[in-house]
């Protein structure tokens, strides 16, 4: 009996080995690898671009990656954003996420955000607009990978994470806003004197307007003890509605900069040093008014000339003014700013449309050619120029827009602050803000402004920008 279950043991030890010796040297049963599996929503380019990340790399056990998406940013491996757009001249400005939905599934008027460009719009997606947040108003497309074996799941973690793209992030995307008119003068310092702060005239817009990474707008009014309802000049408290937004930038190519004389604009120019507001456009002489501003910020280059066609107030050797505007020296700036590989962005004070003054809606003023001057060719010179962006900062009231070339024009932004509350067309003005990822411009977002006789100026909400851009596009 013992000599039979010593066979019966020698019998199983020995077939055991065999089963299992077969197994272990044609690597099936126990000892079969483990396999890179994937769903089925994983795309060809994706596994082969995997299997080739893993070629040399042997697994234990099954592991499978797939994808997901989300309406928010979380943790994950993301591989992708996409996002919902429409025509660049569309007044649409943000839809339902029902709508995004619908349009996601269908793939229609989406696109990743490694193809967004300027030629088209993004749209927000209820009220959110990614490139603000970077954290909604997209789907956010996600790589799973799971697996039973923990050092298999990070094996091929690490190859998910080497072929997952730059996406944008708060270190490199940089937003820059630009307004239109400022005049903080006339019946505004009658109100100064009434409220006593010059925070007063910003506090509705000013959370939105310093949340940017960079804020400019064209100031021609000079701070001044003499400052009253006769003049345009400012009373030194509204400093205060200037910091309050965060300005960044402030543009000198008004016309009136001088109205209260050399020393008050000089002493302006010099508190705007002092708070480290950058000016552009003007100065305390010709040189210092001419010379460009140069930005370099989030691995973005830009380039910003301001100019003064033709409004006047313009500096004459080391007297203070604005930049006057010669052709040579715009076509010799734009090629340096070019050759260095900067974006360039050119301001011009140009002559204004005054048929504007009328109680009711009157659109006279909305058109491109609606200043005399030749306003819509001098413009278009300046893209074919090299320019990227071109902007009218002398309209009161705001004109309307284009993509002319590769590039595109704003031709009048309007009031962003001033006293003129007669004429409906008047409180209204275009900002803009542009968003740069790695030294490209990825949009130009519009957005409206308005004031009242409080002078107390406020963002537009959907409606109200819908039809303001709606409206200037009829007058393109």
């Amino acid at each position: 009996m013992k000599r039979i279950i010593i066979g019966i043991l020698c019998f199983l030890i020995g077939g055991g080995g065999a089963f299992f010796g077969v197994q272990y040297f044609m690597k099936t049963g126990l000892f079969k690898p483990g396999e890179l599996l994937f769903a089925d929503d994983i795309s060809e380019k994706e596994k082969a671009d995997l299997l080739e990340a893993l070629a040399k790399t042997k697994l234990s056990k099954n592991v499978t990656v797939s994808q997901y998406y989300t309406d928010k940013l979380e943790d994950g491996f993301l591989a992708d954003i996409f996002l919902p757009v429409a025509n660049f001249y569309e007044p649409e400005e943000s839809i339902s996420s029902e709508e995004f939905n619908e349009r996601f599934i269908a793939n229609k008027d989406i696109v990743s955000v490694q193809n967004l460009n300027q030629t088209m719009k993004l749209l927000a997606v209820g009220g959110n607009y990614y490139l603000d947040s970077l954290e909604s108003g997209a789907k956010f497309k996600y790589f799973k990978v799971e697996g039973e074996n923990e050092e298999d799941v990070e094996k091929v973690s690490n190859a998910v994470l080497g072929l997952i793209p730059k996406l944008p992030t708060r270190d490199d995307l940089l937003s820059f806003t630009q307004t239109g008119v400022t005049a903080l003068s006339r019946n505004m310092n009658t109100k100064m004197n009434e409220v006593g702060s010059g925070e007063y005239f910003a506090e509705n817009i000013a959370s939105y307007l310093k949340k940017f990474d960079l804020t400019h707008t064209s100031n021609e009014s000079s701070f001044s003890d003499w400052a009253s309802s006769a003049n345009i000049c400012s009373d030194w408290r509204f400093v205060d509605t200037l910091t309050s937004i965060g300005l960044d930038i402030v543009e000198l190519t008004g016309n009136h900069n001088v109205d209260c004389g050399d020393d008050d604009a000089i002493s302006t120019y010099e508190k705007y040093l002092e708070l480290g507001i950058k000016p552009v456009g003007g100065g305390r002489g010709e040189s210092e008014a001419e010379k460009p501003l140069e930005i370099n910020e989030k691995g973005t280059k830009i380039t910003m000339l301001a100019y003064n066609q033709s409004t006047g107030g313009a500096t004459w050797d080391e007297t203070p003014g604005a930049n006057q505007y010669y052709e040579e020296n715009a076509e010799e700036r734009i090629s340096e700013a070019k050759e260095r590989g900067d974006f360039v962005i050119v301001d011009v004070q140009f002559n204004e449309c005054n048929a504007y003054a009328s109680t009711e809606e009157d659109t006279t003023c909305d058109g491109a050619d609606s200043a005399p001057g030749g306003q819509v060719a001098l413009f278009r010179s300046l893209i074919d120029m090299g320019a990227d962006i071109v902007v009218g900062t002398s309209a009161h009231q705001t004109q309307t827009f284009e993509r002319y070339g590769d590039g595109e024009i704003y031709y009048g932004l309007g009031n962003l602050f001033f006293d003129q509350i007669w004429w409906p067309g008047t409180t209204r003005s275009l900002g803009l803000t542009h968003y740069f990822w790695n030294g490209k411009l990825l949009q130009t977002r519009r957005f409206g402004t308005i004031y009242d006789s409080s002078y107390q100026t406020r963002v537009m909400n959907e409606d109200e920008i819908e039809w303001f851009v709606d409206r200037l596009n009829q007058a393109r």
